[in-house]
């Protein structure tokens, strides 16, 4: 099926359905809850606003602004294929699995002349091919160089010409945001065609909402299925945001959207364009709590604001820069921090290596402390391994767990700091899958000997033993099962 022919098969099929395809899988209005932080009214906007003053410019159009930056925003076609389950009866006689052709369609913006291309990744997970449309209806292969599920993230490339040269949108960072700026929103909802509307930024620095990681712009410019990976611009034409998802009870635009800030867009393309796999972000080494109304009245704060501290990891770049558990983080280069989630988000920024400064409040008098960006610590070393044998663990790949296994994976590198983490499971029929193994489960001890390294699991298990009593942590429960 070409393109254009999926456009209209999309059409239709649209018009069916209620969940969102602006949403990342499986998030619909129900399932989302919503805490995130208010409003960030504390940048000090480096340009004037101002509301129009005649009727000329009330009558202004949008136009010379769309012009400019249309070019660069693309239909993303992803293709991928499935097996369909086959009756366990038939499977008996057999019958084999089913091949299924799925298509998907998204947006996408062109952010390199050479053809670097950024959508979400839901849009291409799990995609056999891509295929590009652009604004002026060519159309060009692409290839998958990075994809971040944490960010909900992927960068393309289109397979061009050595000497083509394609439109671009420049990226803003987030300094010059102010809640109340006119924005447009450009991609393809429903197939229809490339679509723009326009809003304004309701929010800025929204954490807890949809399924990745960041502080996400929040806008009231209509977003529907199919804008996914779509450009969020400004009036100056710059790129601010990649529409991403949308709260909706219909399932249609209710004027609650939100985009993943371009200074998030920034690093995740740095990193695919440096050649790295996945993207390496910043750890600080510090977990705490958002300063709420009781704890600001028993601390003698005039107001809630900042992170609380309570933990501190030994060694980390909150350890070195001389952070304490008791202080309270109130901003991070300059930017406001209000929660957890708003502190890794602007600590993620930072490039690695970079020193930037960290403003606290220690003892209610502020201190200004300076961080050295640095990836999490992989001590002890990772060595993966494969067990194998007559054992519950047979078929699990395991890690030694530290804080880069554990960032890698969403870990608490805080509640497991030491262990054997279960990466991943080989096959369904594995011994390990049949007892009920998980990745993420973190084992602590096997007939009573309590379990610190990948390579003393595997001397214990090859000792061998007629039971096996194992104990596990599993989402922070410890859990212990015995078997024969």
């Amino acid at each position: 099926m070409t393109p254009r022919a999926l456009t209209k098969s999309l059409l239709t099929g649209f018009s069916m359905i209620a969940m969102l395809a602006a949403c990342g899988p499986g998030q619909t209005q129900d399932t989302q809850k919503y805490s995130g932080s208010g409003f960030n009214q504390e940048t000090t906007p480096t340009q004037p606003r101002r509301v129009p003053s005649s009727q000329q410019e009330v009558k202004a159009s949008f136009g010379p602004v769309v012009r400019t930056v249309a070019p660069a925003v693309v239909n993303v076609y992803a293709e991928s294929v499935s097996r369909q389950r086959v009756d366990p009866f038939w499977e008996m006689f057999g019958a084999v699995p089913r091949a299924r052709t799925e298509k998907s369609l998204g947006s996408g913006v062109i952010v390199r002349k050479d053809g670097i291309i950024v959508t979400n990744n839901h849009v291409v997970e799990g995609a056999t091919s891509l295929m590009v449309v652009l604004s002026d209806r060519r159309e060009y292969p692409a290839k998958l160089l990075l994809a971040d599920p944490r960010t909900d993230l992927a960068v393309l490339k289109l397979e061009a010409g050595a000497n083509e040269t394609f439109a671009t949108l420049e990226m803003d960072d987030d300094r010059d945001q102010q809640v109340g700026d006119l924005v447009l929103a450009i991609g393809n909802p429903f197939g229809v065609g490339q679509t723009v509307t326009s809003g304004i930024i309701s929010a800025l620095d929204r954490t807890q909402v949809g399924s990745g990681e960041g502080a996400y712009i929040q806008t009231d410019a209509a977003i529907n299925p199919g804008n996914s990976g779509g450009a969020l611009v400004d009036m100056n034409g710059r790129l601010i945001g990649i529409n991403s998802f949308i709260l909706s009870r219909s399932g249609g635009s209710a004027g609650v959207g939100f985009a993943i800030p371009s200074a998030q867009v920034s690093r995740v393309v740095a990193s695919a364009v440096g050649g790295q796999t996945q993207v390496q972000r910043a750890w600080l080494g510090a977990k705490g709590n958002a300063v709420t109304g009781d704890i600001a009245r028993s601390l003698g704060l005039t107001r809630p604001e900042g992170v609380l501290v309570s933990d501190v990891y030994r060694g980390s770049a909150a350890d070195a820069a001389g952070l304490k558990t008791g202080d309270i983080i109130l901003n991070v280069d300059g930017q406001p921090v209000n929660d957890e989630s708003g502190l890794r988000y602007r600590i993620s920024l930072v490039p690695l290596g970079q020193t930037v400064p960290l403003t606290v409040l220690r003892n209610n008098r502020p201190a200004d402390l300076r961080i050295k960006a640095a990836a999490p610590p992989a001590n002890p070393p990772r060595d993966e391994r494969l067990l194998k044998g007559e054992n519950p663990f047979s078929g699990a790949k395991v890690v030694n767990l530290s804080p880069a296994v554990a960032d890698e994976l969403g870990v608490d590198p805080f509640d497991a700091p030491k262990g054997v983490l279960v990466f991943s499971l080989e096959g369904t029929r594995t011994y390990a899958a049949s007892v009920g193994l998980r990745p993420g489960d973190i084992i602590r001890a096997v007939n009573g000997v309590n379990i610190e390294t990948t390579s003393q699991l595997d001397n214990v298990l090859k000792a061998g033993a007629r039971g096996w009593r194992i104990t596990i942590i599993r989402n922070g429960q410890q859990i212990t099962a015995q078997f024969r």
